[in-house]
């Protein structure tokens, strides 16, 4: 008699990626509102500059770009990325503090694996972003939510998160412009956690994959140099060079932290793929030009989702900033789920709901604003007025 292996239970335990569930349901939308407005998933309206895609082409062709490179990355492409956030936040990155990654998603499994092990506790901004939740809860780590309130313009509280760390806790984690709310934190609110967790012996880990989309230096611990033990500064190229099919994202830490990160990155990916880093090396300076005018197309989106909801019966804004907006429902006591679902059948717009990003998010769906062009964004007047607003 043969008994069945057992699969490790805290996989099991991990929530299904829901996008695909989402994406299921537009497959019944029937097209009579007009063309599908998808804005469940954040992926650039626009496509990579053609310079860009040129030396992607040639690098691609490179014999050496198929051979490993290494753990940490190629040397141009930390040195460039530790030059750009050196001037941005007016401080002093050391290149030798910056890991590439494959892909921001990545860098946040890294630094959680660095940071924790299984029956400790890691602070998490909830609403969450989903795949931060999945990581935490593959790994045997509690992620232990961290309220972030509409009230409060979805920005937690300090004072709140101090009251829940324990001798379990390892880290307290900030999304900025935040995914999936779009808040952006203001910058004193980002300073008082990384004091906290100096003063309480943890890791901040701020993810800020949206940074690029908004106007000014988020924040001065950089150039303070007072969170050096403590920041783990995480970041993606996707969405800044359009590129999320390359998969790159950077993480910057001290040294200390770093030595132990490259054991990880050794066992996940052995070197991030080597194709697109020589080019965004190159584009990080040759292509901030482009990348202002895009923050200026993105900000032209923001101002056309807004006013598309001014006045609109019922529905809500409650936030947006960068990618994303958080928009409330006109109708009480119905699932999230079903209000979507319903949604991309009748009005062809395809949201996520909002539970998939935590408990109690019922009355809201998040919406991907900047996947559309500013036609686009004001057709959902129309569309969303036939649904019921």
């Amino acid at each position: 008699m043969s008994t069945r292996p057992a699969i490790n239970p805290d996989l099991i335990d991990t929530a299904t990626p829901p996008i695909p569930e989402a994406q299921a349901w537009a497959r019944a939308y029937d097209g009579a509102a007009g063309p599908l407005i998808d804005l469940s998933q954040a992926v650039p309206g626009y496509p990579p500059h053609a310079e860009l895609l040129e030396r992607l082409s040639r690098n691609a062709a490179e014999a050496a770009t198929a051979s490993y490179g290494p753990i940490e990355g190629d040397t141009a492409l930390r040195q460039a990325y530790a030059a750009h956030v050196s001037s941005l936040y007016s401080g002093s990155v050391d290149w030798r503090d910056v890991a590439i990654t494959t892909g921001c998603n990545q860098a946040f499994f890294v630094a959680a694996l660095a940071t924790a092990k299984a029956g400790d506790s890691i602070l998490l901004p909830s609403p969450w972003y989903f795949n931060h939740k999945m990581t935490l809860d593959m790994l045997g780590i509690e992620a232990r939510a961290l309220a972030c309130p509409p009230e409060n313009g979805f920005v937690p509280d300090v004072e709140s998160a101090a009251e829940l760390i324990d001798a379990t806790t390892r880290a307290i984690v900030l999304v900025t412009p935040n995914n999936p709310t779009g808040a952006v934190y203001p910058p004193q609110t980002i300073e008082a956690f990384a004091r906290l967790c100096r003063e309480r012996g943890l890791f901040l880990i701020l993810d800020e994959t949206y940074r690029d989309f908004v106007d000014g230096r988020p924040h001065d611990l950089i150039a303070s140099g007072d969170a050096a033990n403590t920041l783990i500064y995480l970041y993606s190229f996707s969405k800044s060079y359009c590129i999320p099919g390359h998969r790159l994202g950077a993480l910057v830490a001290s040294q200390t932290v770093q030595t132990q990160i490259g054991k990880i990155l050794d066992t996940l990916q052995i070197c991030a793929p080597r194709t697109a880093q020589g080019p965004v090396a190159w584009a990080i300076d040759g292509l901030a030009d482009w990348r202002e005018a895009n923050r200026q197309e993105i900000a032209r989106r923001t101002d056309a989702f807004r006013a598309a909801f001014q006045g609109l019966n019922g529905w809500k804004v409650d936030s947006m900033g960068a990618y994303f907006a958080f928009l409330r429902h006109p109708f009480p006591g119905r699932p999230a789920a079903a209000v979507v679902k319903e949604l991309v059948e009748k009005a062809g717009v395809l949201c996520l709901p909002g539970p998939y990003f935590g408990p109690g998010q019922e009355g809201h769906m998040r919406v991907a604003f900047a996947n559309a062009g500013v036609e686009q964004l004001q057709a959902l007047r129309e569309r969303f007025s036939r649904f019921g607003g």
